[in-house]
């Protein structure tokens, strides 16, 4: 089996994959190394026909699928999906996702006969929001947020419907509403009320395969 360096920083579940008729490894460690599928030609696959393919399999456990893109790695293809749901998701949750994940791609040809390595996390506090569910799942966080008319505010979720946010801006409240956001990003802080704590997994809790 070959071995890939996972990102730094990254922990996660790795699991391995040889050709067919080779036995399958799962390997778990919090940081280690993916291991390789046997290379082959490789073959473009349609982002949208994959998130098509994977939502189902994540909304089973409950979560959703929040992306999955596939880029060029070397002489692989790295296969990396998004996955969350409300009260956060733990990379427990997330290792058990990647099995399923992993046991429909084995099972279906829409990866191709090329190698990839699959790599599946939660979204991390800096991706944008853009979703209403994506309000909802930072209530009580600091967000910047840029306005359609260019206008700028900074302020903490206090609220959010399908429709639009209440931010507390400066002791004042304020009514966002999600069609007059242009981009919006949560600001990371250091130092956190006992009211505020972060509990979720750590952003970049990541689980590949190759």
């Amino acid at each position: 089996m070959t071995g890939i360096e996972a990102p730094g920083g990254y922990g996660g579940l790795l699991l391995s994959a040889e050709p067919p008729g080779a036995e399958r490894v799962h390997n778990w460690r919090e940081a280690g190394q993916p291991v390789s599928r046997k290379p082959g030609p490789t073959s473009h696959t349609d982002t949208t026909s994959l998130e098509n393919f994977l939502r189902p399999i994540v909304e089973q456990f409950g979560c959703d699928l929040e992306a999955a893109d596939i880029t060029p790695a070397g002489r692989r293809r790295l296969l990396r999906v998004l996955v969350d749901r409300d009260g956060g998701i733990s990379l427990d949750d997330i290792a058990e996702v990647t099995r399923a994940i992993s046991k429909a791609l084995d099972a279906d040809d829409i990866m191709g006969e090329g190698a990839y390595t699959l790599e599946v996390s939660s979204p991390g506090v800096d991706r944008p929001l853009t979703l209403p569910r994506h309000w909802r799942r930072n209530i009580s966080r600091l967000v910047a947020v840029t306005l359609t008319d260019d206008t700028k505010l900074t302020g903490r979720i206090k609220s959010a419907s399908e429709e639009a946010a209440e931010l507390d801006v400066d002791g004042t409240r304020q009514s966002v509403a999600y069609a007059d956001v242009a981009k919006a990003k949560i600001q990371i802080e250091f130092n956190r009320t006992a009211g505020n704590d972060e509990t979720e997994t750590p952003a970049d809790g990541t689980v590949e395969e190759n």
